[in-house]
């Protein structure tokens, strides 16, 4: 007999709040302070008023001398307003592990060779005095509430290029918009109250006052948008003044949900048409180009026209550009074309569009002809020389799409594996369990496409949502080569990294001491458990240890921004 179905309420965006504690006199208080006190409450709709979006899309954050507020490198999801007291800002960067992390060092030789017979022949061993307090590094509080502290701070700041933020300035907001790093590290300059808002009610204030947003997005194009434009290939060429000019025209513009991990696997499951109908359109195939699109964060999806449908060509992340192809042929050439793709937004992508006649004006009266692309021809002439991007061309579309749908391509170490050439011998998982005191940090399954399986092995991803909340900044992107690692000795325990991972590559492991036996934590004896997950072996000689261990070439680590050599490999 067929069961009933159960009907379940919807989740709700606001069932749980960014500020548990926030109350109604909270509230009061916040929109006594500017800018909250001159935005007209009338521009919101009612689902979404100004008071219900300060008591759930902020908090009111109270911090003592020394505590940080955002370390450098970081990943956040949320702006900061000071109300009372002052923070400085450090510009010249601060030692590793003072912020808390570790300092990756890559084992001599003669290391790597000890470790083969030195490793515990039982997993998850820790040493019990380093398990107890990272030496060098301060903390304050427990679970949520835990802070990295530092000392002496005067002495710091001699030490360091700072400069001092006071009451009513915003920060914080470059990050919070983009998903971007932090660019650098904030602290508590005596005590202090600031309002944290996470990155939906930033949007929605932004959206409905106009004086909010020019206050935000002149912060943007003061702290960051110069940088970005001048480290953009197309921009190289330009002064300083017509740099700024170009800014001065670019437009900021979002599509897409924010937190896209946590709808992307439904979407994974659905048909490729409805697929597209959930993918927001950037700019369509067979229109105008009326502007060069650069993104800012997340992911694009580029496709063309087949038949009734679309098909997948390729996609483009963080630093792409879309149109400047066309933009340039009809600079150049009286046969104008019109965009011979689409972009659409792989759940939420943030964009900036400098328009056509800016980049005519500016960009390519001074651009290096070498540096010109080829001229266009259209698909559907008798002489057609479109092929467009490689990436798409080489593989089949079915398997290109399976890694988008996946969102594997946001991965810089992505785990493949080809099971007509792997043996099942698990070479890959010895070599990394040795590599790692006999820890190993993967699981040799996962999807699969064909022949391909794409393991359950950290990516170490161009947007690391996993990185988003750790409250010791345990969980980081090592400095020199990027890899996602986690600072063990700093780790609380809080499974906010493994939550958050949409992959399901971040495991949460209790630890034992030489002896075996579970380390329990002081006052509750409960087993003291760590995040765990590959660190791309970043200490050892040679890289990953699993793809040097495989006999069959059967295992690759793939940067999914390099398509070129995804290709390659797949087609070797």
């Amino acid at each position: 007999m067929a069961q009933t179905p159960v009907a379940i309420q919807r989740p709700q965006r606001w069932d749980e709040p960014f500020g548990l504690d926030m109350t109604d006199a909270d509230v009061d208080w916040v929109l006594t302070k500017p800018p909250f006190d001159e935005i007209d409450p009338s521009n919101f709709p009612s689902k979404t008023s100004l008071r219900d979006i300060i008591k759930n899309d902020t908090r009111i954050m109270r911090y003592s001398d020394g505590e940080i507020v955002v370390r450098e490198g970081d990943y956040g999801n949320s702006a900061f307003l000071i109300f009372e007291g002052t923070v400085f800002v450090v510009l010249d960067g601060m030692d590793t592990e003072t912020l808390g992390r570790q300092r990756s060092e890559q084992k001599s030789f003669f290391q790597s060779f000890r470790q083969l017979w030195s490793n515990s022949s039982l997993a998850e061993i820790r040493d019990v005095m380093s398990s107890r307090k990272s030496a060098g590094t301060n903390i304050r509080g427990e679970g949520a509430n835990t802070r990295v502290f530092l000392q002496d701070v005067p002495v710091l700041m001699e030490k360091h290029q700072t400069v001092s933020l006071e009451e009513g300035t915003m920060f914080g907001e470059i990050a919070a918009l983009g998903r971007t790093p932090r660019t650098a590290t904030v602290v508590a300059q005596g005590d202090c109250v600031l309002l944290e808002i996470r990155w939906q009610g930033l949007r929605d204030i932004r959206r409905r006052d106009e004086e909010f947003r020019n206050y935000v997005d002149r912060l943007y194009r003061e702290r960051s948008l110069m940088v970005q434009l001048m480290a953009t290939p197309a921009f190289s060429n330009l002064s300083e003044e017509d740099i700024k000019i170009v800014a001065d025209n670019t437009l900021f513009e979002t599509y897409g949900e924010f937190d896209w991990h946590s709808t992307y696997k439904e979407m994974a499951k659905k048909s490729l048409a409805d697929r597209f109908e959930f993918e927001p359109l950037i700019a369509e195939e067979g229109n105008y180009a009326d502007g060069l699109i650069m993104i800012r964060a997340g992911f694009a999806h580029v496709t063309e026209r087949v038949d009734f449908s679309q098909r997948t060509i390729s996609y483009i992340g963080r630093g792409g550009v879309f149109g400047f192809d066309e933009i340039a042929h009809n600079f150049r050439f009286e046969d104008k074309v019109p965009l011979q793709s689409s972009l659409r937004a792989l759940g939420y992508i943030d964009i900036l569009r400098v328009p056509t006649a800016i980049i005519e004006k500016y960009v390519l009266p001074n651009y290096p002809e070498s540096m010109y692309p080829s001229r266009i021809v259209p698909r559907g002439t008798e002489q057609s020389a479109w092929k467009g991007d490689t990436s798409g061309q080489e593989i089949t579309t079915g398997f290109m799409e399976f890694l988008v749908d996946n969102r594997y391509i946001n991965g810089t170490a992505t785990m493949i594996i080809d099971m007509e050439r792997c043996t099942r011998c698990d070479d890959c998982v010895r070599a990394c369990a040795a590599a790692h005191d006999n820890n190993p940090r993967f699981i040799r399954h996962g999807k699969r496409f064909q022949n391909f399986i794409v393991a359950n092995a950290c990516m170490h991803c161009v947007d690391p949502v996993c990185m988003i909340g750790c409250p010791t900044g345990a969980i980081h992107r090592e400095s020199h080569k990027g890899q996602v690692v986690i600072n063990d000795a700093t780790c609380i325990g809080c499974a906010t990294c493994a939550n958050s991972c949409p992959y399901d590559n971040i495991r949460m492991t209790t630890i034992r001491d030489n002896n075996g036996a579970f380390i329990l934590a002081q006052g509750t004896h409960v087993p003291v458990a760590k995040a765990t997950k590959c660190d791309l072996c970043v200490d050892q000689l040679g890289g990953p240890a699993c793809e040097r261990a495989c006999p069959h070439d059967a295992l690759k680590r793939v940067d999914m921004r390099d398509t070129d050599k995804l290709v390659d490999w797949v087609n070797r």
